[in-house]
């Protein structure tokens, strides 16, 4: 493929301004993947050879500073709300997800990362459970890829949809909290719905987001083989000292926005390198299999949820 820009350096230039910008609020997590693929497609990646082994490191510590976000009581009493549809949710995404795979003959990696960001909270739980289960990069990149698409799809269909059926701030908050992948997402659609909405949708996202944890213990049974001994990652353990940090030592309550605005940048920064690594043949090789799978645990999720919050 002829790029844009063959100069080398002119494209590790490119390259670097963009991780930058990815690095500050102006870039959301969907746009910096997409600049990523826009970067791979039209000029290139100057650095593929050397990302690779970069990108889950900075996944794992992105998801431990995302923990300095979370307080145990806060999100122990936001859980309450939503504990029973959360449950229940996350069993049927992944079982569904387990049965959809297979039907679609899709790689059971892949399937499971679609399946876990799905069902718990989009690309923090795909981080999760990447260096449990050991997926490829263009394995990420599809799932994250695939997941954040549908994340943007949500930030405008999911208030059009609770004007039109005129639910109530609390169900529409609670509807957010379990029918979104990200949390960003989520936030950004509650806001647009009222103050009271984005409350709810945020706490019950938070307490949502600790089904990580049991989440990536059991991957980690179902993953396992002879030649691998079971033991927790490091940045599942760190990720519960975050936590713990920033409930009980009010010290860091004057640096848990700074440590979390920075673990947010990081994710971004990855998002950027992943979708970097992507490219229009290697979307084209893996095919609309990945997507239907998404879709249909969406729809799923969406409405399933949307019935038992109603009724």
């Amino acid at each position: 493929m002829k790029y844009f820009i063959q100069n080398e350096k002119s494209q590790r230039i490119l390259f670097i301004l963009l991780a930058l910008l990815c690095l500050t609020p102006l870039v959301s997590s969907p746009i910096a993947l997409a600049l990523g693929f826009a970067l791979a497609v039209c000029i290139g990646n100057p650095f593929e050879k050397h990302l690779h082994r970069y990108i889950q490191l900075l996944l794992q510590i992105s998801i431990v500073g995302l923990g300095f976000g979370l307080k145990l009581n806060e999100a122990l009493h936001a859980g309450k709300t939503g504990f029973t549809l959360t449950v229940m949710s996350i069993i049927t995404v992944m079982v569904l997800g387990y049965f959809l795979g297979n039907f679609f003959k899709l790689e059971g990696k892949l399937s499971y990362l679609i399946s876990v960001g799905t069902a718990i909270c989009g690309g923090s739980a795909i981080a999760a459970a990447s260096p449990i289960i050991k997926p490829s990069t263009k394995q990420i990149s599809l799932a994250l890829a695939i997941i954040f698409t549908l994340n943007s799809i949500a930030l405008f269909v999911y208030p059009a949809i609770g004007h039109l059926l005129h639910l109530s701030q609390e169900q529409f908050g609670l509807w957010c909290a379990v029918g979104i992948h990200d949390t960003s997402s989520v936030v950004g659609a509650a806001g647009k719905y009222g103050n009271e909405a984005l409350k709810i949708a945020t706490t019950v996202k938070l307490a949502r987001a600790l089904w990580i944890i049991p989440v990536s213990l059991i991957t980690m049974f179902i993953f396992k083989n002879k030649e691998t001994k079971i033991k927790i990652p490091w940045f599942i353990g760190w990720f519960i000292v975050a936590i713990v940090l920033n409930t009980y030592f009010p010290v860091f309550e004057t640096i848990s926005t700074a440590i979390t605005n920075i673990a947010k940048s990081g994710l971004n920064l990855t998002l950027f390198f992943i979708g970097s690594s992507l490219s229009i043949e290697t979307l084209k090789t893996i095919g609309i299999k990945p997507l239907a799978v998404a879709v249909l645990l969406w729809i799923t999720i969406s409405i399933g949820s949307l019935l038992f919050i109603i009724h």
